[in-house]
């Protein structure tokens, strides 16, 4: 399954679903993101959940009401969660917020 919807790609691949997120997350595309998400973790049931977040541009706390309300979502239903690419400002924006308590997540090393 694919599926693409302005800033979220979404693919299944055996177990996993891997929602890769892009541009700038506000709260309009936060509620966007976050359906799509959803109807796709009741239709596939995935055992992970895996939030792509290098490309995105911009967030809010919108963006991180998303990442958060996902991983309550995947804990309820007994779906393993992850974050992947996150850059250095949205890590600082995570840890401020003190995800890196609750969620994986690994930081996206720039190299020079």
């Amino acid at each position: 399954m694919d599926f693409e919807n302005g800033n979220v790609k979404l693919t299944v691949t055996g177990d996993t679903l891997c929602a890769y997120i892009s541009g700038e997350i506000d709260h309009h595309s936060a509620k966007t993101i976050r359906e799509a998400i959803d109807s796709a973790l009741t239709s596939y049931s995935p055992d992970a959940l895996i939030l792509d977040v290098s490309e995105i541009s911009f967030m809010d706390s919108s963006g991180l009401g998303l990442v958060l309300g996902r991983y309550t979502k995947a804990s309820e239903a007994g779906i393993s969660f992850s974050v992947t690419g996150v850059s250095e400002r949205t890590k600082r924006l995570f840890d401020m917020a003190g995800l890196d308590r609750i969620i994986d997540y690994d930081n996206k090393e720039k190299k020079r």
